[in-house]
């Protein structure tokens, strides 16, 4: 019997989306379809047991993007889809980003969430979609959460807020803000801007957080009606008795710990050796003594984190004092270079405490841009951020094994930063990578990727429109959430004690980029203000370190940097230039020591670190464009000897008739006898025939003729006219119509081969 099928339309900002369930995945925990016009998201949320010897809650979210869905095949070899693309896993940690806090605390339960798009109308965008089909599919499910989460994209069109714009609409939006919360309090935030003012973008949070209301409700009217009860899981076991007795015996020695500003190390060093002694004098049984009459090592463990966790944020709410000693606006010491590698285009060395990125700049041509194989109507991307973080950056030692989630994430978030001040194609035609290399890191590793990018940005010549600069904010609250302190320029053990990572990058005028994670229910519109207000002082001060290592682009490029020059030609010239199977456009390529690209309007981007090479190739793609001229001289190049006269091509793919009669001012018996193939020559063009056919003459440029008189002489003497009689000789017409390949193959076509 077909099962019920209920739908849940919602209106928000003027625009519907339908959830839907009863049709799909009946043995899921919960699943539901989401839609907004043609796009549709699937969604599955189930719980599983237990997993032992994890101290951690085992949570999955996983987004598969279906090349079906757009009407497409994969474009890889197997014509199948492979290892999640960048777009997939950055729409996966978008969703789980907002569910993970609502789970009921010390919840062991393992936990996946699987979303995959059944359709892509290239017009209204998936990844927010994907985070209300996660949540209500969570929400009807079995599995215990403290739910729902609405979300929304936000744009800024004509200085008017949108909710859920489309991609066309984005084209023109100064603002692209994905924002999840809760009834309360905003709980994710993750955009990319072009230079925001933190009023507006403050404005923007409020809007978008009133706009997800609709959802929730729905949602909630969902599990109302079809949601199933919530299933027993299990949780790690509380143990409030000897937390109190870890606290009561570590408290002293660890305030006295963090009443010396400490680094890095010296905060893990001391912390690990209290941690010993407490293990050693409660979980270590003497000689002889009843090892069950002591709690685990684990559990002691346990509960000193919690001390740690208690004791930091106490310091920090009570007397605004930080682990390393500085108070909750203070930034790290900064330092900058630039120009540290002598054959990379750009580069830029950003240290800030115990952070150090080193960030590297390549510049190639357009034809270098990325090929993107997604849902989305960008097929290309010209400007790309990359970001790794390897071991050693941390003291550690791990196998390598490609970029994580976290790396992309970062490199993506780097590159939303920097993307608005990239210069428009039109005005600077390179294709463009980045790569930051994290080689030290405590805290905020993706804003000074954000930093050591722009310095080798204006290391390489880039005309960026304004230097950016980034910086992470981090929040302590209560148990009460009646007080809290805003933390700039937070380290790791900030980041990990405390509620909120905040990133927060921009210029002098504006933001950027966005970027939130949170540990707490929500955060309120007053306290994000206050944040992007803390943030932007910050920001303020670092820009003016970075530019006292590089005050503006500079104003040339490096040396071995490609310079690319722009040369447009008609569009029916294209194929002359390319050639057969690419054949002419590789033996330019290999002849000037250059990379061209052809764009499908006639415009050619020609890069060269050789100028001479580049203005050769040039001049060669120029003279496509060019038509030939009655009366004008060419330099050009002997293609085919007949017994008739030799065969010069004059322009590229163009080539004319040098009859034996023009060769010489002499009588010539053999027109070997004066050039041979491949022989560069000088001729006039004296006459092109209503079908295109070009009569050159040497003779002329050595007697100094005009085309007139070289076409009056030539009659005198019987010489061919246009097309050629051989000379007067017997049949010689029809023997230069038959030879003259060159020629008769594109009669109409302006004698191009």
């Amino acid at each position: 019997m077909k099962p019920e099928v209920k739908t849940y339309p919602v209106e928000t900002g003027g625009r519907t989306i339908t959830f839907e369930t009863g049709k799909l995945a009946h043995q899921a925990g919960g699943a539901v379809t989401i839609r907004q016009g043609d796009s549709v998201v699937f969604a599955s949320a189930t719980m599983g047991g237990v997993r032992e010897h994890l101290d951690f809650f085992p949570l999955s979210v996983d987004y598969e993007e279906r090349m079906y869905a757009g009407g497409k095949i994969p474009g890889s070899f197997f014509r199948r889809e492979g290892r999640p693309s960048t777009e997939a896993i950055l729409t996966a940690r978008l969703t789980d980003r907002p569910l993970r806090p609502l789970f009921p605390k010390g919840m062991r339960n393992e936990v996946q969430v699987i979303m995959f798009s059944l359709s892509a109308d290239t017009e209204n965008p998936l990844d927010v979609l994907a985070i209300n089909a996660a949540s209500a599919a969570v929400m009807i499910s079995d599995i215990p959460w403290n739910g729902p989460v609405g979300a929304v994209r936000v744009g800024l069109v004509n200085r008017e807020f949108v909710v859920n714009p489309t991609f066309s609409e984005m084209e023109i939006s100064s603002l692209d803000l994905r924002l999840a919360g809760t009834r309360d309090a905003i709980l994710m935030v993750e955009c990319g801007a072009r230079e925001v003012p933190e009023e507006t973008m403050a404005a923007a949070l409020d809007f978008g957080h009133k706009s997800i209301q609709p959802i929730i409700d729905a949602q909630l009217k969902m599990q109302a009606e079809v949601g199933k009860a919530k299933r027993e899981a299990q949780f790690f076991p509380e143990t409030p008795e000897l937390d109190q007795q870890v606290f009561d015996l570590v408290s002293g020695s660890m305030n006295e710990l963090l009443d010396k500003p400490l680094s890095k190390n010296e905060f893990y060093e001391g912390m690990d050796a209290l941690a010993a002694d407490v293990v050693a004098k409660l979980a270590t049984p003497a000689e002889g003594e009843d090892a069950t009459l002591f709690p685990a090592a684990g559990a002691v463990k346990s509960s000193f984190g919690k001390a740690e966790q208690a004791i930091v944020r106490e310091r920090i709410l009570a007397q605004g004092k930080r682990p390393d000693g500085r108070a909750p606006a203070d930034i790290r010491p900064i330092w900058c270079e630039v120009d540290l590698s002598p054959r990379a285009h750009g580069s830029g060395l950003f240290t800030r405490g115990e952070t150090q990125v080193l960030t590297m700049a390549t510049l190639g041509t357009i034809g270098e841009a990325q090929e993107l194989d997604n849902l989305t109507p960008t097929d290309t991307k010209r400007y790309m951020h990359h970001y790794n973080f390897p071991p050693y950056s941390t003291g550690e030692v791990k196998p390598l094994r490609g970029q994580s989630r976290r790396e992309i994430g970062h490199g993506a978030l780097a590159e939303r930063a920097l993307e608005p001040v990239i210069p428009e194609e039109k005005d600077f035609p390179y294709a463009l990578r980045l790569v930051s290399e994290v080689l030290a890191s405590n805290g905020s590793s993706s804003m000074a990727s954000v930093c050591g990018s722009t310095l080798a940005l204006m290391d390489a010549g880039v005309p960026i429109k304004a230097p950016v600069a980034g910086v992470a904010m981090g929040l302590i609250t209560d148990e009460t959430g009646s007080r809290y302190k805003i933390l700039t320029d937070i380290k790791g053990t900030e980041d990990h004690l405390g509620d909120m990572d905040f990133k927060v990058a921009g210029t002098e005028a504006g933001i950027t980029a966005l970027q939130m994670d949170i540990k707490i229910s929500g955060l309120s519109a007053n306290m994000m203000k206050e944040a992007l207000g803390q943030a932007r002082e910050a920001r303020l001060f670092i820009l003016g370190k970075m530019l006292e290592a590089l005050a503006a682009p500079r104003a040339e490029m490096k040396p071995h940097a490609p310079r690319i020059i722009t040369v447009k030609i008609p569009v029916d010239k294209i194929g002359a230039l390319i050639g057969p199977g690419g054949k002419n456009i590789r033996a330019l390529q290999e002849e000037t020591n250059t990379k061209i690209d052809v764009q499908e309007d006639g415009t050619i981007y020609i890069a060269s670190t050789d100028g001479i090479g580049g203005n050769l190739a040039r001049e060669r793609v120029e003279a496509l464009g060019e038509t030939a001229e009655i009366g004008r001289i060419y330099t050009g190049k002997v293609v085919r000897i007949a017994d008739f006269g030799a065969f010069v091509e004059i322009l590229p793919g163009m080539d004319g008739l040098v009859h034996i009669s023009q060769l010489d001012s002499e009588r010539v018996n053999k027109v070997e006898d004066i050039v041979n193939m491949g022989d560069e020559i000088t001729v006039m063009v004296i006459d092109i025939d209503p079908t295109g056919k070009i009569r050159l003459s040497r003779q002329a440029v050595l007697e100094g003729w005009t085309a007139e008189e070289a076409r009056e002489k030539d009659g005198k003497r019987g010489g061919p006219r246009p097309g050629g009689s051989g000379g007067g000789r017997p049949g010689g017409g029809d023997r230069d119509r038959g030879r003259s390949g060159g020629n008769d193959r594109n009669r109409g076509g302006g004698g191009r081969r």
